[in-house]
């Protein structure tokens, strides 16, 4: 059953912003404002976290989607909305800086969700449209979708969402990416390591679903505790690297989870996960 949250963008003809599905234990959010080409407005932002924070909290779910109504995945920031603000006192600068700390607080909420966030991506995702595939932890693409950072394009070079492209690609890549703001096709989006997988157009939500599902089988214990250390071993040196992780893995070792598949694994049966107190 799909439950909105409140919205009162009155670009989304009183539709909500986003909407919000649980499918057994997988929770699916899809941006509502295909009419504005799914922009990150404000109040977009605000919704996405708010659906993480109360995500975050919630113990039964074990894996986000992320798709799109409309043949656009996400444009990026609202630039009408950023653009009523030049006539502010400041020229717009307290207004830009609170819309871009909400953006950059909102893309480090997927990163820290203690559960893998997916995205289905069905149409274009450019600029913030295209920081926020590559801040999911993983992608799935239709033949069809396009990627870019077309900032320079308009004399605004797409600062921030450099700091998930970098971290998604290589230097040379991302940087072709930031200075060509060129549109990308889903092919090259893969070859690149942006997107995981392509499929065919109108089926990437059901890729995307089944793949979250394998995962969800999985040790929510284990999931966890790999997706927070992924993050912070890619941003220490090999040496720190090794020693944190040695780290986690004796903690994982000892957790309940680790013991019960080990056990499950040598007797060749199915594993019951849920015994860790993490």
């Amino acid at each position: 059953m799909t439950s909105p949250v409140t919205s009162t963008d009155p670009n989304s003809a009183i539709q909500p912003v986003l909407l919000r599905e649980r499918r057994d234990s997988i929770e699916l959010l899809t941006l509502n404002r295909s009419r504005s080409r799914n922009s990150l407005s404000e109040e977009t932002m605000l919704n996405i976290r708010q659906a993480l924070e109360e995500i975050a909290g919630d113990r039964s779910v074990r894996a986000v989607v992320l798709s799109a109504s409309g043949p656009v995945f996400c444009a990026g920031h609202d630039l009408k909305e950023l653009t009523a603000h030049r006539q502010d006192v400041d020229g717009g600068a307290e207004y830009f800086k609170k819309i871009m700390t909400l953006c950059s607080g909102m893309m480090q909420s997927i990163v820290n969700l203690p559960v893998p966030v997916i995205a289905a991506v069905q149409g274009i995702a450019t600029a913030a449209g295209c920081q926020l595939v590559a801040s999911c932890d993983l992608a799935i693409s239709s033949t069809t979708a396009k990627f870019a950072t077309p900032g320079v394009d308009i004399g605004l070079f797409c600062s921030t969402p450099m700091v998930a492209l970098s971290r998604n690609v290589s230097s040379k890549h991302a940087m072709e990416m930031l200075l060509l703001g060129e549109l990308m096709t889903a092919e090259d989006a893969c070859r690149i390591g942006l997107v995981n997988r392509i499929v065919e157009a109108g089926t990437e939500l059901d890729e995307a679903l089944k793949l979250a599902g394998k995962i969800a089988k999985k040790s929510p214990h284990a999931v966890t505790t790999g997706k927070q250390a992924f993050y912070k071993q890619k941003e220490m040196d090999l040496a720190s690297a090794y020693e944190f992780t040695t780290g986690i893995m004796v903690e994982n070792l000892l957790a309940a989870d680790a013991q019960e598949g080990i056990c499950a694994f040598l007797e060749k049966r199915d594993p019951q996960w849920g015994k860790s107190d993490s």
